[in-house]
């Protein structure tokens, strides 16, 4: 465990399904996660631009592990509150998926569209760009809800993707989420207080954007380096 203040946050470089075999029941007010996408192999190869960085469509090899929605349905019932809300990105490809697997168990499954403002190009020009991205919001009745004005509560936000020096130059995560639609998602979906769980955690944009919002952080992650950057992160967030 990682943590220079372990009563609000805790990091834990392992795999997300064994850590929350250890998990209590009932422990977590939010789930918000951002698992790999597996769009890596549909890629044609990274594009170079002239006088500019290569334009990377390989994304990662983390994003080679395949992941099966099926496998999460036990363990995300049983960790989250049932007052709680499970917040998790998706690619285009993985939408049917989570739904045959989660809808069925959830009273709502919401989607969500995040538009990313700057978008990278589309360098061949023979489509459109890919300015979107999607997001499934799971909850049942009674649960967790801060709903502000009906012109706020759109299922549809718009703000920059990461760019210096919020993005992190080293090390480098491809799909690196922006504060703003961190804070977006955590602020409605979960109260001050609150524990917030991160099973794919990444570079911890989650956890800086808990943290900031007065709510205690939980997140797991495979790669070092990106736990020892969610870290130096989080605690300059405090």
């Amino acid at each position: 465990m990682i943590s220079n203040n372990p009563s609000i946050y805790k990091l834990f470089n392992e795999d997300c399904l064994e850590f929350m075999k250890r998990m209590p029941d009932n422990s977590v007010d939010l789930l918000i996660t951002d698992p790999p996408y597996n769009i890596s192999q549909y890629s044609t190869g990274n594009i170079p631009r002239e006088g500019k960085k290569t334009l990377n469509n390989d994304i990662a090899d983390w994003d080679k592990k395949i992941i099966n929605p099926v496998e999460y349905v036990d363990v995300f019932k049983r960790i989250v509150k049932p007052s709680g809300n499970i917040i998790i990105f998706a690619g285009y490809n993985q939408i049917g998926d989570w739904h045959s697997a989660f809808d069925s168990e959830y009273d709502t499954f919401q989607m969500f569209v995040w538009h990313k403002t700057n978008p990278a190009p589309k360098m061949y020009k023979t489509g459109f760009r890919n300015s979107c991205e999607f997001v499934i919001f799971l909850w049942n009745k009674g649960h967790t809800w801060n709903f502000s004005s009906q012109d706020e509560m759109h299922n549809f936000f718009e703000c920059p993707i990461c760019s210096y020096p919020e993005r992190l130059r080293e090390p480098f995560h491809p799909a690196q989420k922006p504060l703003k639609l961190m804070d977006h998602f955590i602020s409605i979906a979960s109260n001050p207080g609150a524990v917030v769980y991160d099973p794919f955690m990444g570079v911890g944009t989650t956890g800086v954007a808990a943290v900031r919002n007065k709510r205690r952080f939980i997140g797991t992650e495979l790669d070092t380096k990106y736990v020892d950057a969610a870290n130096k992160r989080i605690v300059a967030s405090l």
